[in-house]
């Protein structure tokens, strides 16, 4: 970026002495300023100091530290304030010896309920990087976010403008509104955010555009609302091949919970009450404009000594201290661009942990035992390699530890990994029913049973034989009844063992993937199959298929409709 300052004018283009109606414009330039789009911050040696001081401190941890005081105008939302930070920080880009790039740079994408500051985290990472673009999905088209041929109006030629991804090489790309973006134009960004670059191959143009940029995406779930009752992949709708694109994908929820709404009224009540120090009343707001500015060169105020933690003030903090303090927004963007330019390397105990678990996460998919938010594919290890690496560079460390992998390990699973809620009772209808079963148990005196009806009343005069006698009958009855009840045809057995339950399980999921778009399977079928799927020394018989079948209902994964005797898959 370039300021240019000079004179307007406009040619004539003559060809073979004859003058055409059409005019080039120039701009005859006496002055040319290089501007520095990037803004980055000035560091003095007290700066460095105390950067280096924060760093090195023993007490508490930085990583959370950083991250706690990221957005501190959002309550809640440690985890993905962690993931911003890593965001922030990236990993580190490796270009191998044969050109092959590994990418640094880490996306996230949050997806949940509205009025949950999804847009919020994206306004806060605008303010904060030091190169951002926003955009929406409504307003944005797949040339619009790489590039696009235009015609130039004075020559007629061809000509190549930059999208917005390009523009934010190096940077970051908010993009709000991300559902409303139609498949054609998602499908343009595959190539950016995987390569980091554009292939164009238009108009007799053929370019290749850097745009190493991180993806910071906010979207609502297909519903408008998340399903808590529905697979996390439906309530997405998104492709396999665009999610695995995305390192971490946080489901956002907009819990209804009396305690917890009762602390986010309080903390937004106490910024709207919050006003600047020396704010008068009735005092209008002042805009700034750059309109009486007529020099070429503005003159840099010198900065004032930039403090590392912001004050304690009662009205937007709250009345009790809070002993984790928060650190300034000025000394947050000089340290995330001191941590950025470190590289750390991989020790042989992270790479170990960072590699177990991998494995762990792709046995986890295969088994199919719970939902996840995002396809576990190769490009987990990649990210869990890049968290690690931006987990050390918090720590201004040169090597990437075991703690740092755990930490990765941690941030992962929770993104990764949503299990769906088993449908319950809210607590008033609970108490109703509670209430319901206590006055059943209690005696009416205006309820008469029937055996009540058959039972003559009987009085202090009665004798004691006449008592027995009535002991005798009812005992009788009640043995009748028991011999005239059926017997149970599946009587629970407790015997199933772990083992047998987890591989009956696998078989459930093997055979509602062989076929496509399979929503129930027949009970006898499974009965007749569940031994032919190998040579096994125990095999299932009929009453261990029925007992792993009900736990597989108690844990809401699968669902068996005795009239039909089908089995269908939650």
């Amino acid at each position: 970026r370039i300021q240019v300052i000079g004179t307007y004018r406009c040619l004539p283009s003559k060809q073979q002495g004859f003058s055409s109606c059409t005019f080039r414009t120039i701009i005859i330039c006496n002055n040319i300023k290089c501007m520095n789009v990037d803004d980055h911050p000035t560091l003095s040696a007290s700066d460095i100091s105390k950067i280096k001081r924060f760093s090195q401190q023993k007490k508490g941890n930085i990583f959370e530290a950083l991250a706690r005081s990221l957005a501190p105008s959002i309550h809640g939302h440690e985890y993905i304030k962690k993931a911003v930070l890593c965001l922030l920080l990236g990993g580190v880009e490796k270009i191998l010896e044969n050109g092959t790039r590994l990418r640094g740079d880490i996306n996230i994408m949050l997806i949940g309920d509205p009025s949950t500051a999804k847009s919020q985290v994206l306004r806060y990472v605008l303010n904060s990087a030091p190169r951002a673009i926003a955009t929406t999905g409504r307003g944005t088209s797949g040339v619009g976010l790489t590039a696009a041929i235009t015609t130039d109006k004075d020559s007629g030629e061809r000509r190549l403008e930059a999208g917005a991804m390009v523009l934010a090489d190096r940077g970051i790309v908010c993009i709000d509104e991300f559902d409303k973006m139609s498949d054609i134009d998602r499908t343009a960004i595959h190539e950016v955010m995987e390569q980091g670059r554009v292939t164009i191959s238009k108009a007799g143009i053929h370019a290749k555009l850097n745009a190493r940029c991180s993806v910071l995406a906010a979207a609502n779930p297909v519903y408008g609302r998340y399903d808590e009752y529905k697979n996390p992949m439906d309530n997405i709708g998104m492709q396999d091949s665009l999610l695995s694109r995305f390192d971490l994908l946080f489901v956002v929820l907009d819990v209804m919970d009396p305690e917890h709404d009762a602390r986010i009224a309080e903390f937004v009540l106490r910024m709207h009450r919050y006003r600047n120090p020396g704010e008068q009343d009735g005092e209008p707001i002042r805009i700034d404009g750059d309109v009486d500015n007529l020099a070429t060169y503005e003159d840099k105020e010198e900065e004032e000594e930039m403090e590392v933690y912001v004050k304690h003030d009662n009205l937007l903090h709250g009345q009790k201290k809070n002993t984790q303090k928060l650190c300034s927004l000025q000394f947050l963007r000089k340290y995330i661009h001191v941590a950025k330019n470190m590289s750390p390397v991989l020790t042989r105990e992270a790479a170990e942990c960072i590699s177990n678990e991998y494995a762990k996460l792709r046995t986890t998919d295969n088994l199919g035992n719970k939902s996840k938010t995002l396809p576990i594919t190769a490009r987990a290890l990649e990210t869990l390699i890049r968290l690690s690496t931006a987990h050390a560079k918090a720590r201004m460390s040169k090597t990437v530890e075991k703690k740092d992998a755990e930490s990765a390990v941690e941030l992962v699973n929770f993104a990764y990994f949503k299990e769906t809620k088993r449908k319950t009772k809210r607590k008033k209808d609970r108490e109703e029913d509670d209430s319901d079963m206590e006055e059943d148990d209690e005696e009416d005196p205006f309820r008469f049973d029937e055996k009540d009806r058959k039972r003559p009343r009987t009085t202090t005069s009665d004798t004691a034989g006449d008592q027995e006698t009535m002991e005798t009958e009812e005992t009788e009855d009640r043995s009748q009844e028991t011999a005239a009840q059926p017997a149970d045809p599946t009587p629970p057995v407790e015997g199933v063992s772990e083992e047998k339950l987890e591989a009956f399980r696998k078989f459930i999921h093997e055979i509602f993937s062989t076929g496509h778009n399979i929503e129930q399977v027949p009970l006898d079928k499974i009965l007749a199959e569940v031994n032919q799927a190998g040579s096994r020394p125990d095999p299932f018989d009929e009453d261990e298929v029925m007992e792993c079948i009900n736990r597989m209902m108690e844990q809401n994964q699968v669902y068996l409709d005795m009239g039909t005797r089908a089995v269908f898959l939650i």
